[in-house]
């Protein structure tokens, strides 16, 4: 007799009631019979909104991302609207990207919203995330929903939900939804669409969206300079295929070599282990082509085409990837010169990042006299940001993870806009006898040699969480009063809203929302962040570590991130 929990039976008889089809009843019963410690993971809690709104893998049960899951949150999030925008037509966007049932989620999506008098626009094929941020402010909705797992393995799929804004939902508002879901149950689910509601959309936004990412991602780069660019750009067989090559055209920009292999949309990502432009061999091909083409720059963009990976050349003639730091600094760099020269700043603009980021783009901002403003993980609360500052004008604002946002047009990180940014970048410098590389090397001896490293361990399933809620623990139990040879000196526990000085021994209050993250500030000044994913089953590591030596700073650095590593030494 193989035994099962009676609270996760509990669950399960739930989806073995008339109001599920057939197919998902049996298909239930063969997971009791046959894999009970699938069907534990599959129903023991429900999936939850993170930074990058709902993410999990394609299943039945609660845990799963499914015809049910899906219609159940979109039946709440109508429930709320109705209540938000009483007596008003309230429209919603909805786009989706490549992978698996993308598409039949996105119609059933847009069948629920119908079902409740909610009037749709349906993108009609694939489309980058940041259009439908885009799309959400162009087409005057309430809400907008893109079905994207962003880069996580193939068997994953998401939810992410857009407010009027353009920008994805934050607290207390993404509560509030919550539990209006979670006060439904299945059978609450309006599953009949009203099709006189569902209207297909695709190429007037696609116009007004490349004229848009041209109008802020262009900076007065002469003809002859982007003729002398050579381009590679890889898809990575995601949606960035269906605008970035147009966006680039479209700016003048011809010389582009697309990776053919993955230009193809398709939710297997056959040519590559991890779609992930954060992942150097996820570049290969890109480089390969690089050096065929003798190229300048190489761009891949994750599925969902919201954040960039970059390699430019070296002073060796080398290809070398840049992480997610150095594209943010060289781009708020950029811009920040660009507004300059424009005559543009007076102290009335913003750039933003997040506090697991580098510490150099405050720096920068210091040195234009513009004002930083810093904010938890997730693209959302730089939205946010842009919202509760409007006496302030965004230039531009980053993460880590490779996202940028370039003005506010969009209020998502976006990929298209920042590689555009990028070949400007490229094409200005190319064009001075410079390049990106030297460029960066310029800003890195004006404000300090800054390097930064990304631990992130995998810890699947219910058996993972638990491990990531036990490493959180013993980090704050049991704090380090050094790292690598340097001492402690402050902790902030952005779970407690706390930051602790240990020099003064006191402990007073951060300006942030809770958040489980914990961040260690060392002597030296290192800064290492540690933080359970929103999106995925990890825990990451952010070490962030600077020098202000000239000499053999590369070797300091590394030494340094090694040592951090080596103490960490979290299995």
């Amino acid at each position: 007799m193989i035994y099962v929990d009676p609270k996760i039976l509990a669950r399960v008889n739930q989806w073995l009631t008339p109001f599920f089809d057939e197919k998902t009843k049996h298909d239930i019963k063969e997971m009791i019979a046959y894999d009970p410690e699938g069907l534990e993971d599959s129903f023991y809690k429900n999936l939850e909104f993170g930074t990058g709104g709902m993410r999990g893998i394609m299943g039945l049960g609660d845990n799963r991302i499914n015809k049910y899951t899906l219609g159940k949150n979109t039946q709440g999030l109508s429930n709320y609207l109705l209540k938000q925008f009483p007596n008003k037509e309230i429209k919603v966007a909805i786009a989706y990207d490549c992978r698996h049932n993308s598409k039949e989620f996105a119609k059933i999506v847009a069948d629920v919203f119908s079902a409740n008098g909610i009037k749709v626009f349906l993108f009609s094929e694939l489309r980058p995330t940041p259009e439908l941020s885009f799309a959400v402010k162009q087409l005057d909705c309430q809400a907008g929903i893109v079905l994207t797992a962003s880069h996580n393995p193939p068997e994953y799929n998401g939810y992410k939900v857009y407010w009027e804004d353009g920008g994805q939902l934050v607290p207390p508002q993404d509560g509030e939804i919550i539990a209006e879901i979670n006060s439904l149950k299945y059978e609450d689910i309006q599953f009949e669409a009203n099709e006189n509601l569902i209207q297909f959309i695709d190429s007037e936004v696609d116009e007004a969206f490349a004229n848009a990412s041209i109008k802020n991602g262009t900076f007065n780069t002469s003809q002859e300079a982007k003729d002398n660019l050579k381009i590679v750009f890889t898809s990575l067989h995601g949606t960035s295929i269906t605008m970035i090559p147009k966006v680039l055209e479209y700016a003048g920009y011809k010389n582009v070599s697309i990776v053919e292999e993955q230009a193809e949309p398709n939710g297997d990502f056959p040519t590559v282990k991890s779609p992930n432009p954060e992942e150097p061999a996820a570049l290969k091909m890109a480089l390969e082509l690089a050096e065929k083409e003798n190229a300048d720059i190489v761009i891949g963009t994750d599925p969902d085409c919201d954040r960039l990976g970059i390699a430019v050349r070296n002073d060796e003639n080398k290809m070398v990837l840049l992480n997610g730091n150095q594209t943010m600094v060289l781009m708020t760099h950029f811009l920040l010169e660009q507004w300059k020269k424009a005559g543009k700043l007076n102290g009335k603009q913003f750039v933003a990042s997040t506090i697991v980021s580098t510490p150099m783009v405050e720096k920068v901002a210091e040195h234009f006299n513009v004002k930083y403003i810093e904010g938890l993980t997730g693209f959302k609360w730089i939205a946010k940001m842009i919202k509760d500052f409007p006496e302030l004008e965004f230039i531009g604002g980053g993460e880590e993870s490779f996202g940028y946002l370039v003005g506010d047009f969009v209020r998502d990180k976006d990929a298209v806009t920042a590689t555009l940014l990028a070949c400007e970048i490229a094409a200005q410098k190319k064009a001075e006898g410079s390049s990106m590389f030297q460029y960066l090397n310029a800003i890195y001896n004006q404000f300090g040699n800054y390097r930064e490293h990304l631990i992130s361990i995998t810890k699947k399933g219910k058996k993972g969480a638990e491990e990531i809620s036990a490493i959180m623990k013993t980090l704050r139990e049991n704090p380090f009063k050094e790292i690598a040879g340097s001492n402690v000196i402050r902790m902030d526990d952005v779970s407690k809203n706390e930051t602790t000085d240990f020099k003064k021994q006191e402990t007073l209050s951060l300006n942030l929302p809770k958040s489980n993250v914990l961040i260690y500030y060392t002597e030296d000044g290192s800064k290492i962040a540690a933080r359970p994913s929103g999106t995925e089953p990890k825990i990451k590591f952010y070490i962030s570590v600077n020098t202000s030596e000239k000499e053999n700073f590369e070797e300091i650095l590394q030494k340094k991130i090694e040592a951090i590593a080596a103490q960490l030494n979290i299995s």
